[in-house]
């Protein structure tokens, strides 16, 4: 069995990201694991000779941080960690994860195909392919089994 100490879970607080902080809970439960959950806050910059960044809003960074901490674990034995870096998200998951020896990355992702990820690009694959540990990625939730209901012809003449 895989020993796992710490699980990185890098977000973009988008649904599918949430869900994959479900199951990074559920594996940082059931292995006693430390939960280390990151956003790397990143600001494209355009050049033109100069560097160009927009300032951010007010009260941003207060903002993206009371964010972050809304994934809070339904376990309260779930010892969870809270980073905000600012940079491109691939480098910052990296880094992390080698800076917290990270055993397990578990992220979510688009599962973008074909041009649209030739043209964005993902973060999940390119963490994929250059962590040193192993990367779960969740695409989507799983469907929920939902009970049929029995037609109403059937209940009406028995």
């Amino acid at each position: 069995m895989l020993p796992i100490h710490t699980i990185l879970h890098p977000t973009d607080f988008s649904d599918r990201s949430q869900f994959a902080f479900r199951v990074a809970c559920a594996l940082a439960r059931d292995y006693g694991a430390r939960l280390v959950v990151l956003h790397a806050d990143y600001l494209p910059v355009a050049l033109y000779g100069e560097v160009i960044a927009p300032p951010r809003p007010e009260g941003y960074r207060e903002t993206i941080t009371d964010q972050l901490h809304q994934f809070t674990p339904p376990d309260p034995n779930i010892q969870v960690e809270y980073r905000l870096n600012e940079g491109e998200p691939v480098t910052e998951i990296l880094g992390v994860a080698e800076e917290i020896n990270a055993d397990l990355i578990v992220m979510g992702t688009h599962g973008r195909t074909g041009l649209e990820r030739l043209l964005m690009g993902s973060v999940a694959e390119q963490v994929l392919r250059r962590a040193a540990c192993p990367v779960l990625t969740v695409r989507a939730p799983f469907t929920e089994v939902v009970p049929v209901p029995e037609p109403a012809a059937a209940t009406a003449s028995a």
